[in-house]
């Protein structure tokens, strides 16, 4: 049996990818919920990122890794175990928006023009940083300043506003070629403040007529980054065209859907492809899947035991974990054989849900 190390602020999609596809794996992460620690071997929680270099080597003094995978946060770390996944220097030109916007005008990928100074509305988002936080669409040179003075010290772009669907495509590559696993239908979360754009879920495949187009679009995108394993790649899609906005060098927030809609390990794919293997062809979807995160609308303490509803949850938290108002409790799921059976179900399960969390 392969030993995976997964480390980074979020890692339970992961971790349950790797353990369901027969791997024993090890964590560092922020929250180690129930069912992180339920999969993992071994698992360590950070409160902040400085202190996972100290943890990692404690697992490792006491366990020996075949591959380390990181997600979000831990993108450069260095230690010498196996890197299954793309290069630090890959990832850091990925994790810059400015250097994202610089690759999709230089390979004539359409994407969302830079605004001019003084060009409004205009989408201002952190040149760095992941999930959508602190985009904000500015309509005036006062909205533009308010944004700075609330975030002085946070380099930024601003682009043109595009209208449309938020979607992205989930895809592995070897460094060379690129397969594209699905095409996702994203939710955000809405409303106003700098959680707006945040990504609050997922529908699996995305059942669209430029889905195909998009997903070839992806894949010679991450096809051209040079980045190896999962790496995503985000859209808007319009009525009649669709625009490139990100590319993510790491497992996606998507991840649970896309496995649970094509019926295949995500992880082994990944893992495939950073050792030259990748699938023949797209997977094809066997049902639609769909995944929302539940955010508090306070601040509140979990009392009760969610683990019960494990079937259609997970990112368990455990009882007596306090959530700020805004954070996330628990992602819910439902399945179904079209896309309106999926919400349906999905639905019904936020309901149940809800109910503990009263």
């Amino acid at each position: 049996m392969k030993r995976i190390l997964v480390v980074g602020f979020a890692t339970r999609h992961v971790v349950q990818s790797a353990r369901r596809a027969g791997y024993e794996v090890y964590a560092v992460d922020h929250f180690c919920d129930q069912d992180l620690c339920q999969d993992a071997a071994r698992h360590l929680k950070f409160e902040e990122l400085d202190e996972i270099p100290d943890l990692v080597s404690q697992i490792c003094n006491g366990h020996t890794a075949d591959w380390l995978v990181t997600t979000s946060g831990a993108e450069d770390l260095s230690v010498q175990i196996p890197h299954a996944g793309p290069s630090a220097k890959c990832s850091a030109r990925f994790l810059d928006k400015l250097e994202i916007q610089r690759f999709f005008e230089k390979h004539g990928i359409r994407t969302p023009a830079l605004a001019e100074d003084g060009q409004f509305p205009a989408m201002v988002k952190p040149r760095h940083g992941a999930g959508g936080w602190r985009n904000r669409v500015v309509r005036s040179a006062e909205d533009l300043r308010a944004w700075e003075e609330e975030w002085p010290d946070v380099p930024a772009i601003a682009q043109e506003v595009v209208e449309g669907v938020p979607a992205s495509v989930s895809c592995v590559s070897d460094g060379k070629r690129a397969v594209a696993l699905a095409a996702n239908e994203q939710l955000l979360r809405g409303g106003d403040g700098d959680r707006a754009y945040g990504f609050s879920g997922s529908v699996t495949p995305f059942v669209h007529p430029h889905a195909a187009r998009m997903m070839a679009v992806a894949e010679e995108a991450v096809a051209r980054s040079g980045c190896v394993g999962s790496v995503g790649v985000d859209f808007v899609v319009g009525d009649d065209d669709f625009w490139a906005i990100e590319i993510n060098p790491r497992f996606q927030g998507t991840l649970d859907t896309v496995e649970a809609s094509i019926g295949e390990s995500v992880f082994q794919h990944h893992l495939g492809a950073c050792t030259g293997t990748l699938p023949a062809a797209r997977p094809v979807p066997a049902q639609v899947a769909a995944r929302a995160i539940l955010f508090a609308d306070r601040d509140l303490v979990v009392k009760e035991d969610l683990a019960p509803l494990s079937s259609c949850i997970a990112d368990i938290p455990w009882p007596g974990t306090e959530v700020e108002e805004g954070s996330a409790v628990v992602s819910v799921y439902g399945h179904g054989p079209d896309r309106a059976a999926a919400l349906a179900a999905l639905d019904r399960n936020i309901t149940r849900v809800r109910q503990y969390m009263s």
